[in-house]
C-alpha cells in the first residue's frame, strides 16, 4: 500500500480574480434600488388614475407604452452614443424601467376583466398594449437614432 498523494491534495490557488458575489453584487443592488423606485413611480401613476371597476386600465396600459417608449431611447443612446458605466444599465434599464414598467399587473388586469364580465375589454387591451408598446419601442429607437444622426457633423 502506498502513501496517499497529498501534493494533489492541497486547497487550490486562489487566483487574481475576485469571487463571483464581489462582481455580482453591486449589480444586484443597483437594479433592487432602481425597481424600487420604477415600481414606485407605477404605483403612484395607478393611485393617480384608477382603473374604474370593467374599464379600460389606462394608468397601466400607459406606463407600458411610455415605458417602452424610454427603453427605446435609452438602448440607443447608451449603445451608439454614450459609453456608460457598467452599472448605468442594469440600474436604470433593468432596475427603474423594468419595475416601471409591468408585464403582471397587465395580466392581472386582462384576468379581472374577463372574470368580471368583460371579456371585450380584456381582448382590447391585450391588444392595445402589446400593439401599442412594441410600436412605441421601434419609433423611440428610430426616432433618436434619426436625431443623432442629424445632429452629428
Amino acid at each position: 500500500m502506498t502513501a496517499p498523494d497529498t501534493e494533489n491534495l492541497r486547497a487550490p490557488t486562489r487566483t487574481a480574480r475576485q469571487p463571483a458575489w464581489r462582481t455580482q453584487a453591486p449589480i444586484v443592488a443597483v437594479v433592487a434600488v432602481g425597481g424600487a423606485l420604477g415600481a414606485t413611480a407605477r404605483y403612484a401613476a395607478s393611485l393617480w388614475w384608477p382603473a374604474q371597476q370593467g374599464g379600460f386600465p389606462w394608468a397601466t396600459f400607459w406606463t407600458n407604452v411610455v415605458g417602452c417608449a424610454v427603453i427605446g431611447v435609452f438602448m440607443v443612446v447608451i449603445t451608439d452614443v454614450w459609453a456608460a458605466h457598467r452599472l448605468v444599465r442594469p440600474f436604470f434599464g433593468t432596475g427603474v424601467l423594468g419595475g416601471f414598467t409591468t408585464f403582471s399587473t397587465y395580466a392581472v388586469d386582462i384576468q379581472r376583466l374577463v372574470d368580471g364580465g368583460h371579456p371585450r375589454t380584456g381582448l382590447a387591451y391585450l391588444a392595445a398594449t402589446l400593439i401599442a408598446a412594441l410600436t412605441a419601442v421601434w419609433l423611440a429607437a428610430a426616432a433618436t437614432r434619426r436625431v443623432l444622426k442629424w445632429r452629428q457633423p
